[in-house]
């Protein structure tokens, strides 16, 4: 007699048992040697722990480059942020092949903080920037000012604007004028600081109003200064806790600071090329002597 036996379907998140196909966790079919035990992280979209990464800047990043980061990354990374107007210069069928990409793995797309690139051209290019970022797909508008002057006032305006248009604002604080294209810290020492609690209203009221996360500089406290004003975090932490804000921490030692400091579940920004090493320490499977078997957490 011949046995017939049952087909399988071959699909994410399905497992054949002797009670016939059932849902399996994906953490459980995804992840290579599962009984090496991680750090609980949530699934996405993530409220905390969240992760933007760099794109297309300092290397270039096609559609192949960016599937390989993501086909083996994709479940820790939560957004992806063109820096420096990077966007500008690419093919715009690029440009949405990328920002498809991310979609496919439940990646946000920012545009980092081009806008005031775009303020000196007047409002109908900006109107033109916004509504074109919506075209595309994008899903974050970053709203910084390292280069110019603006009234908070404006900076609202832009925030009420950009979530009219159905998107999600992100603005840009921080302490150092002049912030932003990698200015050596001998030309940003003569810029000036500016005082932290002023920075610190700013993001109060852009999150009343509504924006999506607080983006933190870190020119003027990790990045190009002597000595890290470590200070500035704290009394931003304090001040807005850790869920809203996040951390631009693009070099290992920054954000293994952060880590040990604000534990594994702080929002940080950094290159695409550390999204391993970063997540790495978020796990608490490895880490530098300070860190190594101290990052945990507990979810009772």
């Amino acid at each position: 007699m011949q046995v017939r036996m049952p087909r399988l379907r071959h699909r994410i998140g399905v497992q054949a048992d002797e009670t016939g196909l059932r849902m399996r966790e994906p953490e459980k079919i995804q992840r290579a040697f599962p009984f090496i035990k991680v750090n609980d992280r949530q699934a996405k979209p993530r409220s905390r722990g969240v992760t933007e990464i760099r794109g297309p800047y300092y290397t270039p990043m096609g559609k192949h480059y960016l599937q390989d980061v993501l086909q083996t990354m994709g479940k820790y990374v939560d957004a992806l942020k063109f820096a420096g107007g990077s966007f500008a210069l690419m093919p715009r069928d690029a440009v949405k092949e990328l920002i498809d990409l991310c979609h496919a793995h439940e990646v946000l797309v920012s545009t980092g903080g081009f806008i005031e690139r775009v303020l000196a051209q007047g409002q109908q290019a900006v109107e033109a920037y916004i509504e074109e970022c919506k075209k595309l797909g994008f899903d974050i508008i970053e709203i910084s000012s390292g280069f110019i002057s603006i009234p908070a006032d404006d900076w609202l305006r832009l925030v009420e604007k950009v979530q009219k248009a159905g998107l999600k604002a992100k603005p840009e604080i921080g302490i150092q004028f002049g912030a932003g294209g990698a200015t050596s810290a001998e030309k940003l020492a003569a810029e000036g600081t500016r005082d932290p609690e002023g920075a610190i209203m700013q993001a109060q009221r852009f999150l009343e109003a509504g924006s999506y996360m607080i983006m933190v500089e870190s020119e003027g406290i990790t990045e190009n200064v002597k000595t890290w004003r470590t200070e500035v975090p704290a009394k931003i932490a304090n001040t807005l806790g850790l869920e809203k804000v996040m951390f631009e921490a693009a070099d290992p030692e920054v954000f293994a600071w952060y880590i040990k400091n604000y534990g594994p579940e702080v929002n940080l920004f950094v290159d695409h090329s550390q999204i391993v090493q970063l997540e790495c320490l978020r796990s608490g499977i490895w880490g530098t002597k300070s860190l190594w078997g101290r990052v945990l957490t507990y979810k009772g």
